[in-house]
């Protein structure tokens, strides 16, 4: 059942965490609508636990993804400084991300369609600025290494049976996560990693996050993230103890 507020902005101070629309009216008064009908992302943290691994790439080959800023600052340098920086490598972190929506209303994109960004290395537009957020902290929890995707493409990649795809990012097509569907960014994805090339071996903790901030409302974010504990080495990389918390 629905739940109507009514506020005086001057006076009041509104907080809820199922809030999903607002309407300012003549005489600085708030309409409020509170409902249990919203999208809920739940992260899949064996999946993250299971496929992290580490790649050694050469930068020829992630071209594309620099384009969209998904390496850290040293690999730019070495761009503009090495004139052969196309044969040099960069380790990333990689692993593969799966979101289930477990609401009972669709995750849809805010941006509106005609503000959608075509991704011509891709060859599909990109509906969410920003949907995950990859980082490395150290011990004290400084960031050491931060994995980030410019814009993302939402779709139904796997279904619980009896559930029928809806979304898909193919040919302009309407974009989100399904009611029991996931968006599923596999690990051989660009940009699905964290570039870890300046990052000295050791004990990290590895913080995955799906809309971090909290611009499309839902039901709980208690289950949008998972801190991990990273083991770093020269040769491997192990995630595991993962944890959900909110972003």
């Amino acid at each position: 059942m629905e739940l109507i507020a009514i506020a005086i902005l001057a006076s009041a101070h509104l907080s809820h965490s199922k809030f999903i629309n607002s309407k300012i009216i003549p005489g600085h008064v708030a309409a409020v609508v509170c409902t249990q009908i919203l999208s809920d992302l739940f992260l899949d943290v064996r999946t993250i636990e299971r496929t992290a691994h580490l790649q050694d790439a050469p930068m020829y080959q992630l071209q594309c993804a620099m384009e969209e800023n998904c390496l850290t600052k040293t690999a730019y340098e070495i761009q503009r400084t090495n004139p052969s920086w196309q044969h040099e490598t960069r380790r990333l972190l990689r692993f593969t991300a799966s979101s289930l929506n477990i609401g009972n209303e669709d995750f849809r994109p805010y941006l509106p369609k005609h503000l959608w960004q075509w991704h011509l290395c891709h060859m599909h537009y990109h509906s969410m600025e920003v949907f995950a957020t990859f980082d490395v902290l150290d011990s004290s929890g400084v960031r050491v290494a931060e994995g980030h995707k410019a814009s993302f493409c939402l779709e139904d990649n796997t279904c619980l049976p009896g559930v029928e795809k809806k979304y898909s990012c193919k040919n302009y097509g309407d974009q989100g996560i399904s009611v029991n569907c996931s968006d599923v960014y596999q690990y051989n994805i660009d940009c699905q990693w964290v570039d870890v090339t300046d990052v000295v071996p050791g004990d990290y903790t590895f913080k995955v996050a799906v809309n971090p901030h909290a611009r499309i409302p839902e039901q709980s974010f208690h289950n949008n993230a998972a801190t991990c504990r990273l083991l770093l080495s020269d040769t491997f990389a192990a995630v595991h103890s993962c944890v959900l918390q909110r972003p």
